[in-house]
């Protein structure tokens, strides 16, 4: 159950389970079958204000990472972004009219009958290293509400491999070429409905030259001298993880 990005939570910081709905529902919150998790069935609401009733509290997705099961959490994030997709289909992008659900994940319009299901924004994140190895590319995004740094990221545009979006992406971002670029693992990233698919790439010539309107800051990093990185939901922490274990 959310409201605003915010999950419901039990005063012990677990989904709530029951036959019933652990609050009380009207008629017109629309509950989203989802996929089971370890033998239970799963549904997905929208609230309309944030619960404050003695033992539950509200908590945001993201904070949710360290407080639930990783299984728990990945199913959160499917039901933000079934309710992301819902909240922003309601009426047919061809004729305007309402849509209704016609499957699980999929609606159809109720006057020319056109389908759609949710989309994944798909993103890619590099870690480029060079002098074998021993340094990180680190960059700083504009978006980073935290003063830590980060990888090259961005998302992918039709027409391109994922390859040729972590080549367009560094060169665009950085002023550098790179090479031997190879998959590392991917994420579900569920604000509001991404795919981020990780990489490893080396430097392959260039200078450095920051896209001032995407990046505040950036720079080569060792393992001893690194600045504050992200935290453990990210791929991004992933990545710079296993570069330090190389």
């Amino acid at each position: 159950m959310f409201c605003h990005g915010d999950l419901l939570l039990t005063e012990a910081h677990e989904v709530p389970m029951g036959e019933q709905p652990p609050i009380r529902l009207e008629a017109w919150h629309k509950q989203h079958r989802l996929p089971s998790l370890n033998g239970r069935e799963c549904r997905a609401v929208r609230l309309d204000a944030p619960v404050v009733q003695p033992g539950f509290c509200m908590v945001g997705l993201r904070e949710t990472f360290s407080l639930l099961p990783e299984a728990v959490y990945n199913m959160a994030g499917k039901a933000a972004e079934i309710l992301y997709w819902d909240a922003n289909t309601r009426f047919c992008g061809v004729c305007g009219a309402p849509m209704k659900l016609h499957t699980d994940i999929s609606k159809r319009c109720t006057n020319c009958g056109k389908e759609v299901w949710p989309q994944l924004a798909i993103a890619i994140i590099v870690a480029v290293t060079r002098n074998e190895g021993r340094e990180l590319l680190m960059v700083q995004s504009r978006n980073f509400k935290g003063d830590y740094y980060g990888l090259v990221a961005g998302f992918v545009e039709t027409g391109e491999t994922l390859e040729e979006c972590v080549q367009r992406e560094v060169m665009e971002e950085t002023g550098i070429a790179v090479r031997n670029i190879r998959y590392f693992d991917s994420q579900p990233w569920p604000y509001p409905s991404g795919l981020m698919v990780g990489f490893t790439a080396e430097y392959d010539g260039g200078v450095l030259a920051l896209q001032r309107s995407e990046l505040r800051k950036g720079g080569w990093f060792t393992a001893d001298n690194l600045p504050p990185i992200p935290g453990k939901v990210s791929l991004a922490r992933r990545l710079i993880d296993h570069w330090l274990k190389v």
